[in-house]
């Protein structure tokens, strides 16, 4: 049985209640249109599962006596909120859990000035506080990231993504900032370099389960915040469907590619992609490969010593895995 996120965050409950406080203060702006949009940004945050595996990896790899991960999980949260608010550009999209995106209210030209202002707060943070191994992670993830989102526009072009293509794209644009948050705990409380590494690989393992399960969503009827097919819409190729079309015969991978690149704009079209996904076996596969990837993170956990705050990043990687939206 997969555990709430309250049981889970008993371990930090105390860090993340500080944790808010502080995220929120550092979100202020003198600016009156900045903080009106910053205070937007703060009312709808998600489940802040981020900075969760900040704060338990933390703990994890040593003792957090200076309170240095609250400034990793700033950094990490900055910097995913700067991320979401780009995407929600490049992909005209304008609602993002159920809320209007920043570019819905505020249009284009503002959303990107405020993506470029959250990045630079994170990078002032990082430098005030002198922590340039933090500065370092988080660099490096935010340009994998790009370069990730980049390759996936430059393949879908093509319709043309392998697996290990499609694995290297999420790699960046999605388990690098996983991996940045857990090797950001881990470089909180440690200069072992051997561990840090150590957790920057459990959490990209777990990136990559968090966007296969995502991928799953697209093919589902779970009330997700996300429409049902809107990855098929925008031409994103996802594990269900390259497993699909790679193992259908030419005719009916020729029509599919068809339906994905000149009418995804049509709900029977995109409803036929969806069905002969459901069918093609495409979706055990993924979930498969899901569950591969959470178990060879769990063995990279299982070399630190049981302890309450294992337990729970062992629930918190189930959740993440297992959960419905």
């Amino acid at each position: 049985m997969v555990k709430t996120l309250n049981s889970i965050k008993q371990p930090i409950a105390e860090e993340l209640r500080d944790f808010e406080k502080h995220f929120r203060e550092l979100m202020r702006s003198k600016v009156p249109l900045l903080d009106r949009i910053t205070y937007y940004i703060v009312k709808r945050k998600g489940k802040q599962v981020r900075p969760m595996f900040v704060f338990l990896c933390a703990k994890l790899c040593g003792d957090d006596t200076e309170k240095v991960s609250f400034i990793g999980a700033s950094l990490v949260e900055i910097m995913h909120t700067a991320s979401l608010v780009h995407d929600d550009v490049v992909d005209d999209s304008y609602e993002r859990r159920s809320f209007f995106s920043i570019n819905a209210l505020w249009k284009n030209k503002i959303a990107v000035l405020v993506g470029d202002y959250l990045l630079t707060q994170g990078l002032s943070l990082a430098l005030k506080h002198k922590k340039y191994r933090l500065l370092h992670i988080l660099s490096d993830a935010v340009q994998v990231m790009a370069e990730g989102e980049l390759l996936q526009m430059e393949k879908a072009r093509r319709l043309d993504i392998k697996e290990e293509i499609y694995y290297e794209v999420i790699r960046g644009k999605t388990a690098s900032l996983f991996a940045a948050a857990c090797s950001t705990g881990a470089a909180a409380v440690t200069e072992d370099e051997e561990v840090i590494e150590k957790m920057r690989l459990f959490g990209e393992k777990i990136g990559i389960a968090f966007q296969i399960r995502d991928d799953l969503f697209d093919f589902g009827s779970d009330d997700v915040g996300k429409p049902l097919g809107i990855d098929i819409k925008e031409k994103k190729m996802t594990l269900p469907l390259i497993y699909a079309l790679e193992n259908t015969d030419r005719s009916t991978r020729r029509r599919m590619i068809t339906n994905i690149k000149r009418h995804n704009e049509k709900k029977d079209k995109v409803r036929e992609v969806i069905d002969f996904v459901l069918q093609s076996g495409g979706m055990e596969y993924a979930k498969k490969a899901m569950h591969e990837y959470r178990d060879e993170a769990f063995k990279i956990l299982h070399t630190f010593p049981n302890s309450e705050v294992r337990e729970s990043l062992e629930d918190l990687v189930n959740f993440v895995v297992e959960r419905r939206k």
